[in-house]
């Protein structure tokens, strides 16, 4: 009798188990896009705007994220071969990308802007009017729209840039900007403030285009995630944690 009641309740228990156990979720993370996201130097560990973000967010709502770095021109179909289940590391919210996600609710949103070496005499115009050898990061919207040309500011650049170079990340981007490979860098500007206060000898020579919005990508089919993501994020916006952490990473 004693034995039957041991396996009963080791049954109950371990369904009770079951029932709370939280539900768990990779992010897929730019290693290489500070300060949205990044792998810390001194830990090793994903670290970043973004990264705290849902850190917070996964306590808040019960359920558990692990960060996946990964090359960004594959993120979405990682995202899409479920390699990962979301990503939120300073993604753009763009048509062509919705046609392919679904995204959150915009959590953040950066202009643009053009990067030169800090005694450059390059200015706003020189990049739209003069060949030049431009430099950006592979995948991100700032490449497409160059590529396809599908804004004023693209349209332009498209037909006066000399040399098109493509990059793994901003800060590649920064190097060879410093290294003479290329005359200007075009990215978010928030990479670009995250160079100059580490001392980069870049600067910005002009904001161009819309700011674009930042949101969590999921596929299509997870709808119950996509309302965990804006529920958390809603949550944090209400919290005064999101204030200390535009503080942390973002000088706001």
């Amino acid at each position: 009798m004693k034995k039957l009641f041991a396996l009963v309740l080791l049954s109950v228990l371990a369904l009770s188990g079951q029932a709370f156990a939280q539900k768990t979720y990779v992010n897929g993370i730019d290693p290489n896009y500070p300060p949205f996201a990044y792998i810390d130097e001194k830990t090793g560990e994903p670290a970043g705007f973004d990264v705290d973000s849902l850190n917070w967010i996964a306590k808040t709502m019960g359920i558990t994220i692990t960060h996946k770095p990964m090359a960004w021109d594959g993120i979405i179909p990682a995202l899409q071969a479920k390699q990962i289940d979301m990503i939120d590391s300073g993604m753009s919210i763009t048509e062509e990308r919705k046609a392919q996600v679904s995204f959150s609710d915009p959590y953040w949103h950066v202009p643009t802007v053009f990067v030169t070496k800090k005694d450059s005499k390059l200015t706003p115009e020189d990049v739209l009017t003069k060949k030049i050898k431009l430099g950006i990061q592979r995948g991100t919207s700032e490449a497409v729209a160059i590529k396809k040309g599908d804004t004023k500011t693209a349209e332009a650049v498209q037909k006066a840039i000399q040399k098109l170079r493509e990059y793994d990340s901003a800060p590649l981007a920064i190097e060879d900007l410093l290294n003479g490979r290329i005359d200007c860098a075009y990215m978010d500007e928030l990479p670009a403030d995250d160079s100059i206060a580490k001392g980069r000898a870049v600067k910005k020579i002009g904001t161009h285009g819309t700011p674009t919005d930042f949101g969590v990508a999921v596929r299509k089919s997870d709808t119950e995630l996509l309302k965990i993501i804006n529920e958390g994020y809603k949550k944090l916006m209400a919290d005064p944690y999101w204030k200390e952490l535009q503080k942390k990473y973002l000088n706001k």
